[in-house]
């Protein structure tokens, strides 16, 4: 299965964001901030992962529906969603 770059727009930009949470963690800690605040910074980038990770696989979802003609690719992808969400969770 494979996702049209059209329908992740959302994803790139929530990447894009983590990517630069990350970065400001990455500073935090490099102008050695408070290790609670580090901590919770970095707890935010986690979350943005997961969410766009989450993302993905309801777009996978969503389009195993819409283009759901073939069963037996249906169950296929099902699969695999599932061993990715299972990956996240």
């Amino acid at each position: 299965m494979e996702l049209e770059r059209d329908s992740l727009a959302d994803v790139i930009l929530r990447l894009k964001r983590a990517q630069g949470q990350l970065g400001g963690v990455i500073q935090m800690i490099e102008n050695e901030r408070d290790c609670k605040d580090v901590i919770n910074q970095l707890a935010a980038v986690s979350r943005a992962l997961n969410r766009a990770g989450f993302k993905i696989i309801a777009t996978g979802l969503e389009q195993c529906v819409i283009q759901g003609d073939d069963p037996a690719q249906a169950a296929v992808d099902r699969a695999q969603l599932e061993k990715l969400f299972l990956t996240l969770a």
